[in-house]
């Protein structure tokens, strides 16, 4: 299955993780170790895996899914962790692995 990954710098990763976490978990199957710094995204349906770890001065995400997924849970994850950090100004920009750019996330400052 394809991947793709982005490096999200920030002074907070493991605050940013956990409500990340906690947010999606309201929809999809999610999990949070504060103790390692690692959470796991579930996707319904097989539709893709996703891993969370918080590394110093960045959060890492990482994303398994079928193809026609890529887009939809690049634009979902990544639109609400920059929701979550707009006072620190946070974006996402994705990497896939097969070396082509993935999406970018990023508060455009419009308020909706």
């Amino acid at each position: 299955m394809p991947r793709t990954q982005a490096r999200v710098v920030t002074d907070r990763p493991h605050r940013y993780a956990k409500q990340l976490a906690a947010h999606l978990g309201r929809r999809i199957e999610t999990s949070w170790d504060e103790e390692s710094g690692e959470g796991r995204l579930v996707f319904p349906d097989g539709a893709g895996v996703g891993v969370l770890t918080a590394a110093e001065g960045a959060l890492l995400l990482d994303v398994t899914t079928e193809a026609e997924h890529l887009d939809r849970i690049e634009d979902v994850v990544g639109r609400h962790l920059v929701r979550f950090g707009t006072k620190d100004e946070l974006e996402v920009r994705w990497s896939r692995d097969t070396g082509e750019p993935g999406s970018t996330q990023r508060n455009t400052g419009d308020t909706v």
